[in-house]
């Protein structure tokens, strides 16, 4: 199954493969080079519908716990001050995605849209300390009654040139379901709150809408 953000470039992928494998059958003639050609460009395909695939995920629904948004490693897990939104201190916990993750972004929290916003900007590296401030991203906050308001943050990577969001003010949103998509690597950061007890350690693999973040702290 792949995402249908990624159905036009995989269409068209695909003529340009179809179109080049039949250039090559018909201009180059040593077998060698036309099984190195061949093989380089079905390599090149395979890696494209990886890059799209959206497989199901059993998101276990639950108001007290945050969940993945994405697929990745955890590389940060910090107190920090959130300028954008909150403007006070926040537990922030950041993935970074490879451009072989699922690049799904998928809704942490279920709850209304309260906060979504679009920021143009660079394209450095995902983990550059400047890149959730500097870098294309969006921001989106959630609030339901239990856990309160968690903020995500899709952050463009080097490789990352479009950043898909879904999320609406004023939507209800359910747990684990599809909220964006980021084309070719990038980061997701969340900002949660204080109280929140962290369930994930620095370089940990998680899974977006299945792997547990944070959960109140009782």
């Amino acid at each position: 199954m792949f995402h249908k953000e990624g159905h036009k470039i995989i269409f068209t992928t695909f003529i340009i493969i179809v179109a080049c494998f039949l250039l090559v059958d018909n201009f180059i003639h040593e077998i060698w080079l036309q099984n190195t050609i061949w093989f380089l460009l079905l390599g090149f395909f395979v890696l494209i519908l990886q890059f799209f695939r959206n497989p199901k995920r059993k998101t276990v629904l639950n108001d007290t716990q945050v969940v993945s948004p994405v697929d990745g490693k955890v590389v940060v897990i910090e107190e920090v001050f959130e300028k954008e939104y909150f403007n006070e201190k926040r537990l922030q916990v950041s993935v970074f995605m490879s451009p072989l993750n699922v690049h799904v972004t998928r809704y942490p929290i279920g709850g209304n849209v309260v906060f979504s916003k679009y920021h143009p900007g660079k394209y450095l590296v995902a983990w550059h300390p400047k890149a959730s401030e500097e870098n294309e991203r969006t921001t989106v906050v959630i609030e339901n009654q239990t856990y309160g308001k968690v903020l995500y943050r899709q952050i463009a990577g080097a490789l990352a040139k479009r950043i898909v969001n879904y999320a609406k003010i004023n939507n209800h949103v359910i747990q684990g379901s599809d909220s964006g998509f980021i084309k070719f690597g990038s980061r997701v950061d969340l900002f949660l709150p204080l109280n929140t007890k962290i369930k994930v350690q620095l370089n940990q693999k998680v899974r977006g809408g299945e792997s547990i973040i944070a959960e109140i702290n009782d």
